[in-house]
C-alpha cells in the first residue's frame, strides 16, 4: 500500500500528515509506529489524520497518535499544523476552521505569515476528568516520586499534564529521569504530560515538556497552555505569556476560570513524499 504523506512542524514539534478524505487507507498502530520510526520510517513525534467529520457542525475530524501507536485526545502544535495542512492541499478555503477531537470540538483561526491561532477550550480541573487520582480539586499537589516529592499542578487541556515549577534554569533539569517518573505515575491511570517550567516574569517562561509515549519534543502545545493555566492561578504570571520552548515561541492567553486557552504559533512544512506500508 502506497501512502502519500506531508511532513510539517509546529516550533520543532514535528508531525506526519496524512489525508484520509482524498485517499483511503485504515493505519494500524504498527502502522503508525512505521510512519514516526526517526530510523526506519518518516520521523515524527505524533502522526496527524485527516478525516471527513462525524459531527455536522465540523469542517474536519482531527485524529491524533502518539510515535508509539496510542491514540491521545489532543495536541495543539499540531492542530496549528492540520489547520494550513488543509488550507495548503485545497480541502477548504475558510481562515476559521471547525475541527472534530477525540476531546471535543476545536476552533481554528489561520493568520497571516503561517500563524494560526487555536482556541483550546477551557481547562479541567477536577481530578476525576484529567484523569488524577485525588478526591478533590486543589491549586497544587505533592506528587511522591523515586527519590522524594514534587510540587505540581495538574489539570486537562483535552489531554492531561502536570507541571512543575522549577526555580533554576530548566535547562538543567534532568528530565529523561524525572519526565517517566511523573508521565508514568499510578496516579495518573492513562499516564500524563510531565511539564517542567521556569518563570523569567510575570509574561514570560522557558518550558521543557516529556509527553507520554515520546519523550521529550521540541514543543507541546497543549503544554504550554496547561503551564500558562497552572502559572495564572498561582498568581505568577498574567492572562498573556510569551512560552519560549526548545523549538520555539508560543503565545498563550488565558482569562481565568471558564473560558477558554488561546495559543497561537508558527508552522511549516517540512517535505512531502510517499511510503510503503
Amino acid at each position: 500500500m502506497l501512502l502519500k504523506f506531508t511532513k510539517m512542524h509546529g516550533a520543532g514539534n514535528d508531525f506526519v500528515v496524512v489525508d484520509l478524505i482524498s485517499q483511503r487507507c485504515k493505519l494500524r498502530p504498527r502502522d503508525i509506529r512505521k510512519l514516526a520510526d526517526r530510523r526506519f520510517g518518516v520521523g515524527c513525534d505524533q502522526v496527524l489524520l485527516v478525516e471527513a467529520p462525524g459531527n455536522p457542525e465540523a469542517d474536519f475530524r482531527y485524529r491524533i497518535f502518539n510515535a508509539d501507536g496510542g491514540e491521545v485526545e489532543q495536541c495543539g502544535n499540531g492542530a496549528r499544523c492540520f489547520a494550513r495542512f488543509v488550507r495548503d492541499r485545497r480541502l477548504t478555503s475558510k481562515r476559521v476552521i471547525t475541527v472534530e477531537t477525540a476531546s471535543g470540538m476545536i476552533v481554528l483561526r489561520v493568520r497571516d505569515n503561517h500563524r494560526v491561532e487555536v482556541d483550546m477550550g477551557a481547562p479541567v480541573f477536577e481530578p476525576g476528568k484529567i484523569p488524577f487520582e485525588r478526591t478533590e480539586a486543589a491549586q497544587s499537589y505533592s506528587l511522591e516520586i523515586e527519590g522524594g516529592s514534587l510540587e505540581i499542578g495538574a489539570l486537562s487541556m483535552g489531554n492531561p499534564h502536570a507541571v512543575h515549577r522549577v526555580e533554576e534554569d530548566v535547562q538543567a533539569v534532568d528530565l529523561a529521569h524525572l519526565g517517566p517518573l511523573v508521565e508514568n505515575h499510578p496516579e495518573f491511570p492513562q499516564r500524563v504530560n510531565a511539564g517542567f517550567m521556569q518563570v523569567l516574569s510575570d509574561s514570560e517562561i522557558n518550558l521543557r515538556v516529556y509527553e507520554r509515549g515520546v519523550g521529550e519534543t521540541l514543543a507541546c502545545g497543549t503544554g504550554a497552555c496547561a503551564a500558562v493555566v497552572y502559572g495564572i492561578t498561582r498568581n505568577w504570571l498574567q492572562d498573556t505569556v510569551t512560552v519560549n520552548l526548545p523549538g520555539g515561541k508560543l503565545s498563550v492567553s488565558w482569562q481565568g476560570p471558564g473560558q477558554p486557552v488561546i495559543m497561537t504559533g508558527p508552522t511549516a512544512v517540512v517535505f512531502e513524499g510517499t511510503i510503503r506500508l
